[in-house]
């Protein structure tokens, strides 16, 4: 091979058949030099000083080199470093072994395979008829009970993909799926933190090409109708072009639909303005929904107001959704199980993870065989399910949840590579009636407008048919509960906003039962109900007795259709 004038710019490594061009920043005054190392070799044999430069820019271009039978590093003075624009790594293939990138242990690879996508495409689904589902790669499938035949990888989620369609599912959510030292010095199960964030983490895949089982993954998932979204967490030191670089090459060479960001890392001002990703759903993490929900659920005072803005809210243009669990926090299970943390098992004396979660045990802490507590508990998520379905801005699930995955108590299992931190399948046998329960409900979410409009609804007769698009009321209709004591609400949804049915949904988070009075429907109207907390399966509709009261009990929350 041959060295000739290469180019600053794009940083990294671009491989146009046997000609590879090298680009990486170099602080001023320092020495760089390429190293080559054949493939599975950790000596380099070929060295090449990196003088061509512009600004802190160092290039160089080598002909004749066939890209495959070679890895890289850079020296920098004295010192061994990956490139962090790296497409794919070697030597982080086996989960938690600690490499040392110092010692070549780890490089860069010159990947030059091409990939059949098979007129694949970003789904681009519409943001409101979204129902996602946050889950971890590794985690999801590593418990022995998953029964998948590769656990922890990219291929397992693969192998669950018809559980998910089944479940109702059309976008995950992936936390960190980039390179990531998670050895057990670093105790970094989530993936936070500092990465190779162009590269796909090695040990996420079964086989020694991570690149080909990434893409597998997103077009098989786009087979079954269901976006993949990417957290993308970045760090503070972490420039600002390297963020969108990332983001446009994961858009364009892995076909993601979205990505999950920082906003105060992140420079949103110019990935909102870069024409590649004008398409590509753009998200945040906000808590406002969690924190009120959770709050209302356990029966909180005062929370009717935030409760009616939460429940209308669409959250499209500012790129949020909804969720009542995620990573950080208790799974629901433990939600409503624990009234605080039990992070003994992560060495850091229980301090840390969130002390604010809003919980309640429902009368024991943990594990509880007493009926009455067991009952309340299941209610108490099934209510959960229902806030967090029937509100109209996108909802996300916690893997897990419905089938009320624990981990024991644990809210912060960023060191838990283990069952704690993993998904017990065998949740799934024993909890298969909440399982169809919420299965159930988001059919229900799906088949009535209503609940997933496109545009936010306005409270105002936008039809001109007598009733606004949505109203409140409380044990009387049209009469907003104002009262600071209030744990009950009734949202009237006219399904003439949507070209559907009207729905009536009845909130009782109250410890005593409430009556509610329904808004008249029209003469060839009548009242259903199609679903109520109270039971463990969603039942077959059944008339109301009466037409204009319905009593709710306590902790309860019933939906109601007019036809």
């Amino acid at each position: 091979m041959r060295e000739r004038a290469g180019r600053p710019l794009p940083l990294g490594v671009t491989i146009e058949g046997n000609v590879v061009n090298f680009s990486t920043a170099v602080p001023q005054r320092k020495e760089c030099q390429l190293l080559l190392y054949r493939a599975g070799e950790n000596e380099p044999c070929m060295t090449y000083e990196m003088k061509q430069e512009i600004g802190e820019v160092r290039y160089l271009t080598l002909e004749d080199i066939t890209p495959s039978d070679y890895e890289y590093n850079y020296q920098i003075d004295d010192e061994i470093v990956i490139d962090p624009y790296a497409k794919a790594l070697t030597g982080r293939e086996i989960w938690g072994e600690e490499r040392d990138a110092s010692k070549s242990e780890v490089r860069g690879i010159l990947y030059d395979k091409e990939y059949d996508w098979e007129g694949d495409k970003p789904l681009e689904l519409p943001y409101h008829s979204v129902i996602a589902y946050s889950l971890h790669v590794r985690g999801f499938t590593k418990h022995p009970s998953s029964k998948v035949r590769n656990k922890g990888t990219f291929r397992g989620v693969i192998e669950k993909l018809t559980y998910l369609q089944d479940l109702g599912i059309n976008q995950i959510h992936c936390m960190p799926v980039y390179d990531f030292e998670e050895n057990l010095r670093y105790r970094n199960y989530w993936g936070y933190g500092e990465g190779y964030f162009f590269a796909p983490k090695a040990s996420y895949a079964k086989s020694k090409d991570a690149v080909r089982e990434l893409k597998d993954m997103v077009k098989s998932c786009h087979q079954a109708g269901i976006e993949v979204v990417l957290e993308m967490p970045f760090t503070g030191e972490t420039p600002k072009q390297m963020i969108e670089e990332c983001l446009r090459y994961y858009r364009m060479e892995y076909h993601i639909d979205g990505f999950i960001l920082n906003p105060l890392i992140a420079p949103m001002d110019g990935i909102y303005a870069d024409p590649i990703l004008k398409k590509t759903k753009l998200m945040v993490h906000q808590t406002g929904f969690q924190t009120v929900m959770r709050r209302f659920l356990k029966g909180d005072e005062g929370m009717i107001g935030e409760v009616i803005y939460w429940l209308r809210h669409n959250s499209r243009r500012e790129g949020i959704f909804n969720y009542i669990t995620n990573q950080n926090g208790f799974t629901l299970c433990d939600l409503v199980s624990y009234d605080g943390k039990h992070n003994e098992t992560n060495g850091e004396n229980n301090q840390d993870g969130p002390d604010y979660n809003f919980s309640w045990n429902c009368g024991a802490e943990g594990p509880s065989r007493k009926k009455a507590v067991v009952a309340l508990r299941n209610q108490q998520m099934r209510n959960a399910y229902l806030l967090l379905l029937l509100a109209q801005g996108t909802p996300c699930l916690l893997a897990g949840d419905e089938f009320a995955n624990t981990q024991d108590g644990n809210n912060n299992v960023y060191c838990q590579d283990n069952p704690t931190g993993w998904v017990d399948w065998r949740r799934l046998d024993r909890r298969k009636e909440q399982w169809e329960f919420v299965k159930s409900l988001i059919a229900i979410r799906k088949n009535y407008p209503v609940f997933w409009p496109e545009e936010e609804m306005q409270g105002m007769n936008q039809m001109k048919c007598g009733v606004p698009d949505v109203s409140y009321h409380g044990e009387s209709a049209w009469r907003v509960p104002s009262e600071i004591a209030s744990r009950q609400l009734g949202v009237y949804y006219s399904g003439m906003a949507v070209d559907g049915e009207d729905c009536f949904v009845a909130y009782n988070m109250h410890w005593v039962d409430h009556t509610f009075a329904l808004p008249a429907l029209s003469k060839k109207k009548k009242w259903y109900k199609i679903a109520s907390t109270e039971e463990g399966v969603l039942k077959e509709e059944e008339l109301l007795e009466s037409q204009r009261l319905v009593e709710v009990k306590a902790r309860t929350i019933m939906v109601i259709v007019g036809r």
